[in-house]
């Protein structure tokens, strides 16, 4: 069940980076992040693209609601969403990579399938 991870912070700036996150998700098509971050963005951008493949004005607004730029909502209704009308779920994918070398965090590369 995506949220349920705390990623050591507060709810309000949690919030904001898997946010911020998405969006780059979203708007570059892959992010270099730590594993436990990748599976909490892979739940959240999942549901984003299965909105923008409903299309409709409230999807639409809910989707402006979450991400933060209003280009890459259109990007995802108009260019995203439309090459994963036939699917069902699993349109991003999360690869490790290995450890960090700072501290030995687990990283992992997640994309848009």
């Amino acid at each position: 069940m995506p949220g349920t991870r705390k990623l050591g912070r507060p709810t309000a700036h949690r919030q904001a980076m898997l946010r911020g996150m998405v969006t780059y998700l979203l708007e570059n098509g892959s992010i270099e992040t730590t594993l436990t971050r990748a599976k909490e963005v892979k739940a959240l951008t999942e549901k984003m693209i299965t909105l923008g493949k409903k299309n409709t004005l409230a999807s639409r607004r809910q989707a402006l609601a979450f991400i933060t730029k209003e280009a890459v909502v259109k990007k995802l209704f108009d260019e995203i969403a439309p090459k994963y009308a036939d699917v069902n779920g699993g349109y991003t994918a999360v690869y490790k990579l290995g450890p960090r070398r700072g501290d030995a965090a687990e990283m992992a590369l997640i994309k848009l399938l």
